[in-house]
C-alpha cells in the first residue's frame, strides 16, 4: 500500500488531491494530509516514511523570503529515509517550475491539475 502525504492550506486542494491519489492507486493507498508546511514538517519527523509527497508552495508566510512549500522540500532532503520519496509541487505560484527544477522534484500547475488528471498518472505512476 503506498503512503502519501499531501500538504495545502486550502481543504478544497487537499480533498481533490485525495481524490485523484486514490483514483491512481485504484484505493491502494493511505492518505495523510496536512494544512502547512509546519504540520507537515511534524507529521515527518514522527510518521512512517511517505512513498510520495504532495505540497502546495503557497502556505504560511514563517519562511519568507522562501515559500512554505520550498522550506519543506528543503527539510525532506535532509531526511535519508525519503531518498526515494516521490515530491511533487503542485501550485499556483508563477514560478513554481522553476523552484521544482532547481529543487529537482516534480511540478504540476494547479492549472493543469484541474484540467489534466493524466499529469497526475505521469507523475505518480
Amino acid at each position: 500500500m503506498k503512503q502519501v502525504l499531501i500538504v495545502d492550506d486550502v481543504k478544497g486542494w487537499r480533498d481533490f488531491n485525495s481524490n485523484v491519489v486514490d483514483e491512481i492507486f485504484s484505493g491502494e493507498v493511505e492518505i495523510t494530509t496536512a494544512d502547512c508546511a509546519k504540520a507537515a514538517y511534524d507529521i515527518l519527523l514522527t510518521e512512517k516514511p511517505f512513498d510520495i509527497i504532495i505540497t502546495d508552495m503557497q502556505m504560511e508566510d514563517d519562511f519568507a523570503p522562501k515559500f512554505a512549500g520550498e522550506w519543506l522540500i528543503e527539510q525532506i532532503k535532509t531526511f535519508s529515509r525519503y531518498m526515494n520519496t516521490k515530491v511533487v509541487i503542485i501550485s499556483a505560484s508563477y514560478n513554481a517550475r522553476h523552484i521544482a527544477e532547481i529543487l529537482g522534484v516534480e511540478c504540476i500547475p494547479k492549472s493543469t491539475a484541474l484540467k489534466c488528471i493524466s499529469a497526475y498518472k505521469e507523475i505518480l505512476v
